[in-house]
């Protein structure tokens, strides 16, 4: 129960901030949710229809009870307000409803609510109005809803039968998955009450704060019966039907699922009813929740596409903290651009100043023990969530170990925001840790099934709440994937694409051994090119790099746009480095040849004495090693390519070569 419990604690401790009531996300208050509506009515102060329009995809603020908040199917559980015409209209079995009406329970629950000391004005002109069981008569009257020539509810409609577009009705409301057809009496309405002279409170009944008040306060006097909430220890009014809508407005699954049927107890035997093995307060589950669904809606961590996976990370006050699923780049956005960084030899530095920075400023505002969550849902069915993570730390331990993923693995990655007409520019280059959503890319491809994405997001997040390293797998499927150079090219990936996951792969490979298990086996890598690193793998990555560039310089200047043999021989070269850089030098002549023949001769000579110094470099016995490379191969490879020399590799010719790959 803890995440319910530090839910709880955050909808206490958030919901009398107004700056949390205001906006597109609302913290909800408690018996209320949000629905989308379809139609709005306008009543007058006397009972009497006015006006009614469609809406459109916006979400509204309704009250709800125990029951209508978690309600399925075709279960008679009538939200007090604002429901579907299938609950409102009381003429709905006249004008031909496919469904069965539930006006009757609408119309008892309004009445209760209007008979108590709570009853609010407005409410009792919408309990009038229905009364009079002309709803659906209005509306069509108006033109929102369409009946045959029979009175009754069209369920489909024909463009080229009837000679007009389809209506707004038909288009806004889902269609039956088995029949295919419309039931307008799924359209939800909500109320607009017009009293003359009333400039205190809106009109529009979901905007109207006292009504509010009054459902709550009516609310919690017929309540359940009372037990013990094993959330915070009190005995309160228990909830039997915890709410849903939980990740979006459409979300039908739980998180808390409870029999209402006491013959199918899965537990019998230990507890003879549910109510013995758990019970949570009504208020506790209301409030726990709306603290959720606020969380998501405040984009407080990563929701996957199909939206079912939602990893979040808050404050248990409700103060900033960095988003645990955000790359460097989404982290240090408001901080001033690190962009040049790439030309000077403390990029390691410069990146950790300003982390250390920003870091700074969420430690003035969190406190040492302040409560962190981090919490990772996911659903397999329709109806059932499940908590797949959650961690508890503290706000320096969060804020530490942000700060060390961040550090650790980090390196120069391409950033896609400042990406111009997909040619790459120099100012792309930024040191940073890549996201948990990007390493599941560059490790399986960007057509990555979303099963297997969940599941590696997964497995990256204990990397980072708890210090543990990057699973080696992860590592080598990202440097396999970026080996394999020629075949992305020729599947159509843009050269940016590549490059960034040629980043995200050094990046790995750097963080698994700077927190490697045997401390022995520990390597520190800086982002910048290590001249003196003198160890095989590192070696071999520079002589690929420096052989393609003269290829590529070569083929420039003769303006031909193909792949250049460095590029075709690199999976080949990672697996027989020393049998291919023979193939690959020996390829590498006639663009030798063209180069000493133009003005770029200077730049040739600069290419081979890099090249002739790297292969000194070399212990005689490593040079002839065939066996393949690891991953550190890339890092030479990388660094080399970032690499600058003002006096020969201007950074023109650099960039021109960037800027013909990308095209």
């Amino acid at each position: 129960m803890s995440w319910l419990q530090q839910l709880f604690d955050t909808y206490e401790n958030c919901e009398k901030n107004p700056d949390f009531r205001t906006g597109d996300n609302i913290l909800l208050p408690i018996y209320h949710s949000f629905q989308q509506a379809h139609i709005e009515v306008v009543l007058n102060e006397k009972a009497n229809f006015v006006d009614a329009r469609i809406v459109e995809k916006e979400e509204t603020l309704i009250p709800v009870t125990e029951s209508s908040a978690g309600r399925a199917g075709a279960k008679d559980a009538p939200h007090p307000l604002a429901d579907k015409i299938q609950y409102c209209a009381g003429d709905y079995k006249e004008y031909g409803g496919n469904k069965k009406p539930f006006f009757e329970s609408y119309q008892t629950q309004l009445s209760q609510w209007c008979e108590s000391k709570y009853c609010h004005p407005k409410v009792k002109i919408i309990l009038n109005y229905i009364n009079k069981k002309k709803l659906i008569y209005d509306l069509t009257a108006k033109g929102i809803l369409l009946i045959d020539k029979n009175k009754k509810l069209l369920t489909e409609w024909d463009e080229a039968k009837n000679g007009s577009d389809t209506p707004i009705i038909f288009k806004i409301l889902p269609k039956d998955p088995e029949t295919k057809k419309t039931d307008q009496g799924n359209a939800f309405i909500r109320w607009i009450v017009e009293i003359q002279g009333d400039i205190k409170n809106p009109s529009e009944t979901w905007k109207d704060k006292s009504i509010y008040k009054s459902w709550n306060n009516y609310y919690i006097t017929i309540g359940s019966d009372k037990n013990i909430c094993h959330v915070t220890g009190k005995s309160i009014q228990v909830s039997s039907n915890h709410p849903r809508r939980i990740r979006h407005s459409g979300d039908g699954a739980k998180l808390i699922s409870t029999p209402t049927d006491e013959s199918f107890y899965t537990y019998k035997g230990m507890f003879y009813k549910p109510s013995e093995s758990c019970t949570i307060g009504e208020e506790t589950t209301q409030k726990a929740h709306n603290a959720l669904r606020w969380l998501i809606g405040r984009k407080q961590g990563y929701k996957s596409n199909d939206k079912k996976q939602v990893i979040v990370s808050w404050a248990v006050t409700g103060k900033q903290i960095p988003k645990i699923t955000d790359s460097s780049f989404d982290l240090l956005s408001d901080l001033e651009d690190d962009s040049d960084n790439q030309d000077t030899g403390d990029i390691g530095q410069r990146f950790a100043r300003r982390l250390n920075k920003k870091i700074a400023g969420y430690k003035q505002k969190l406190g040492p023990v302040e409560r962190i969550v981090v919490m990772g849902l996911d659903s397999a069915s329709t109806g059932r969530i499940s908590v797949t993570f959650y961690r508890k730390l503290s706000g320096s331990d969060f804020l530490q170990r942000i700060e060390d993923w961040h550090k650790d693995f980090c390196w120069l990655l391409v950033n896609e925001n400042l990406i111009v007409d997909q040619n790459l520019k120099r100012n792309i280059w930024m040191s940073a840790a890549p996201s948990p959503v990007s390493i599941a890319l560059s490790a399986y491809g960007e057509r990555i099934d979303e099963k297997l994405k969940k599941s590696t997001i997964e497995r990256i997040l204990p990397c980072i709440t708890d210090g543990r390293n990057i699973p080696r797998d992860l590592v080598e499927s990202c440097i396999r994937h970026v080996s394999n150079k020629h075949l992305s090219k020729s599947q159509g990936e843009e050269y940016w694409k590549w490059q960034k996951y040629l980043g995200i792969a050094c990046a790995l490979y750097k963080g698994f051994y700077k927190r490697h298990i045997q401390k022995e086996q520990r390597r520190d890598y800086a982002m910048s090119l290590e001249q003196e690193r003198k160890s095989r793998d590192y070696l071999y990555g520079r002589l690929l790099a420096l052989a393609e560039k003269i290829e590529r310089k070569a083929l420039n200047n003769a303006n031909e746009k193909r792949i250049t043999n460095a590029e075709r021989f690199m999976l080949r070269f990672s697996s027989r480095p020393f049998s291919t850089w023979k193939i690959i030098e020996e390829s590498l002549r006639p663009y030798k040849n063209r180069l000493r023949a133009s003005q770029d001769a200077g730049l040739l000579g600069y290419f081979e004495n890099e090249i002739n110094q790297i292969c000194g470099l070399f212990k005689p016995e490593d040079f002839i090693d065939d066996k393949p490379l690891s991953g550190e191969y890339l890092l030479g490879y990388h660094c080399q390519m970032q690499f600058r020399k003002a006096a020969n590799d201007d950074n023109k010719n650099i960039n021109d070569e960037n800027k013909s790959e990308g095209e």
